[in-house]
């Protein structure tokens, strides 16, 4: 093989072209005062890169930062759940705000025992009972239609809900606290129709 066989390629050197009005060619005096032109810019553009890229880290950080923050608000979950067990204190009651939002509501009481003293043996005396009142109210359709008809006074039943915390202003204008269960499922664990005369 001879060397006349392989195709000649192009340089990968960038040619420069000569200066405007000139004869000279790449090589030259033109050519070599372009060519330190373009080695200037190329430096400037470096420089400028190195400082502009903490900037834009900087900016991606905060963007990054600021996205991760909204999207924890968005995606972060909570739980607000009751599970009561126990005796019905009162028949329900249903009550309407100007004809609007009907609301079944009831009163359960849970019982918590417990041993008082140091005394090891299990005598009746040493047991200690609590009752705790919670205030039930029933705003889901259907279901406090059911409530209203079914619960009755010393019924047995399971309530599944929220604590919900708020405001009212009783008769003597004065504002107080109210806390209340959010009734989303009821068991009855007593049989209705047994009860019933």
């Amino acid at each position: 093989m001879h060397s006349e066989d392989f195709p000649v390629l192009p340089s990968r050197e960038p040619s420069v072209p000569a200066a405007a009005g000139s004869d000279s060619l790449p090589g030259g005096c033109a050519g070599q005062s372009l060519r330190k032109r373009l080695k200037i810019r190329l430096e400037e553009e470096r420089v400028e890169a190195m400082f502009r890229r903490p900037v834009v880290q900087v900016l991606r950080q905060f963007v990054r930062h600021e996205s991760e923050v909204a999207s924890s608000l968005v995606l972060e979950r909570s739980l607000n759940r009751v599970q009561l067990l126990g005796r019905v204190g009162q028949d329900p009651v249903m009550r309407q705000v100007d004809g609007k939002n009907p609301v079944t509501i009831f009163s359960l009481a849970t019982n918590e025992m417990w041993r008082s003293g140091e005394n090891e043996t299990y005598q009746m005396g040493d047991v200690s009972q609590k009752t705790t009142w919670h205030r039930i109210s029933v705003f889901r359709p259907g279901l406090r239609d059911v409530a209203y008809q079914y619960v009755k006074k010393g019924s047995r039943i399971y309530v599944e809900g929220k604590v919900d915390y708020g405001e009212y202003t009783d008769k003597n204008n004065v504002r107080r606290q109210a806390t209340t269960i959010i009734a989303d499922n009821i068991i009855f664990l007593t049989d209705q129709m047994k009860e019933k005369p």
